[in-house]
């Protein structure tokens, strides 16, 4: 089975799918690894490391999709706005695509990917269940963004996180709110933490309380009903939810040098939760990051993809594609991710697509020449379908 991994052509995509640590325990499993020329440069990866670890460097873009049965991206489809037509005119009937794909949020690309003949794993809809975890592109990614974005608001913040204890006075340590204890909201946490921040969190979620607790955190706890959803995700709340939310937040916000938001719900707009009126009542120089500005933010103030001061002094920052920023270590966890999912859906070099498998069935979108996954299909107003799904097929030959 050959795999080939294309360089990145998504505005900004610093990442690349395969790293040479992650070849050779696909190659002594039967599969043989193309990368485009140059594919890892910007994430610190040459071609030579490509090579020594037992992948052949392609310097044709051209080639590379004629001869995969298998392309591994980091982005395709709806992940990937600027490429993804022209990537899909050489796409081959049968031929199999690995990668993140937005397919609830911008679903319309499946469209065409489904009438040539690809077939499209989308890695976003990895289910959260235990064997899956060593798959889970989302999880690993946002784990580095969480990380990042205290270290993006420290670097803004106009005072130190530690307590310091000087000949000339005793500084306090500065407050850090951290909105959403998914896996990027905790890791904020265990961060600021780290570096001597007093840190608390919120989540709509109480189960997570001793989670926040876990890493260091104070879990602020809110009069308001749960919004646990499925899958360790929130849910989407009504309007009066999220007022009585923000009227109960303002306070601790307001006291905030730092507040750094995470909350978002798959293919859905990011739920407002930092309203106007709470960043007008925070003091000149504090911070708010927003990990929800590509979903169009959950502070009010964002502007997606901006870092801007208000008339209050309050830098806002609504970054995009944090993981990118780290791309060397985010390709590493990717590429451990993308790894074992095609692992998964192999036996010794051979593809073999088993739908009666959770993982696989969760993740295909497109086979047959048709939108398969029920809540893609629904996304783009198609009705639900009447035949059985599809019978494990064996990748096509080349």
């Amino acid at each position: 089975m050959i795999i080939g991994v294309p360089r990145e052509t998504a505005a900004g995509e610093r990442r690349v799918a395969m790293v040479p640590t992650a070849v050779a325990p696909l190659t002594k499993a039967g599969c043989s690894l193309q990368i485009e020329s140059g594919a890892g440069i910007a994430a610190g990866y040459l071609d030579a490391a490509y090579q020594d670890a037992g992948a052949t460097v392609v310097a044709s873009r051209q080639e590379l999709f004629a001869a995969a049965e298998v392309l591994l991206q980091v982005r395709a489809f709806g992940a990937n706005p600027e490429g993804w037509q022209a990537d899909l005119q050489q796409a081959k009937d049968g031929q199999v695509w690995v990668a993140m794909m937005e397919p609830l949020a911008v679903p319309q690309p499946l469209t065409e990917a489904a009438r040539r003949g690809v077939r499209a794993f989308a890695l976003e809809l990895i289910p959260r269940i235990t064997r899956a975890q060593a798959m889970d592109v989302l999880s690993s990614q946002a784990n580095l963004a969480g990380y990042k974005a205290v270290l993006m608001a420290a670097g803004s913040l106009p005072k130190i996180l530690p307590m310091m204890m000087t000949a000339a006075g005793t500084i306090a340590p500065a407050k850090v709110f951290v909105v959403g204890a998914g896996v990027a909201g905790l890791q904020a946490a265990a961060t600021a933490k780290r570096l001597g921040a007093v840190v608390s969190a919120y989540d709509v979620r109480p189960a997570v309380k001793e989670q926040v607790e876990s890493v260091g955190a104070r879990f602020v706890q809110l009069a308001v009903e749960s919004a646990e959803g499925t899958g360790g995700y929130a849910k989407a709340m009504g309007a009066d939810f999220y007022a009585k939310q923000a009227e109960l937040m303002l306070p601790v916000v307001a006291e905030s040098d730092i507040v750094i938001t995470t909350a978002a719900i798959p293919g859905e707009k990011a739920p407002v939760l930092i309203t106007r009126a709470m960043v007008e009542r925070m003091r000149p120089g504090s911070v708010v990051v927003d990990l929800a500005a590509e979903r169009g933010g959950n502070c009010e103030l964002t502007r997606p993809g901006e870092t801007y001061v208000t008339e209050n002094g309050v830098t806002i920052m609504g970054p995009f594609n944090i993981p990118g920023t780290v791309a060397n270590n985010a390709s590493q966890l990717f590429a451990k991710n993308a790894a074992t999912f095609i692992a998964h859906l192999s036996k010794r070099g051979e593809l073999l697509i088993d739908t009666e498998d959770e993982i696989t069935r969760e993740t295909l979108t497109t086979s047959g020449g048709d939108v398969l996954h029920p809540r893609v299909r629904q996304r783009l107003g198609l009705p639900e379908l009447a035949r059985p799904e599809p019978a494990p097929v064996a990748a096509a030959a080349t």
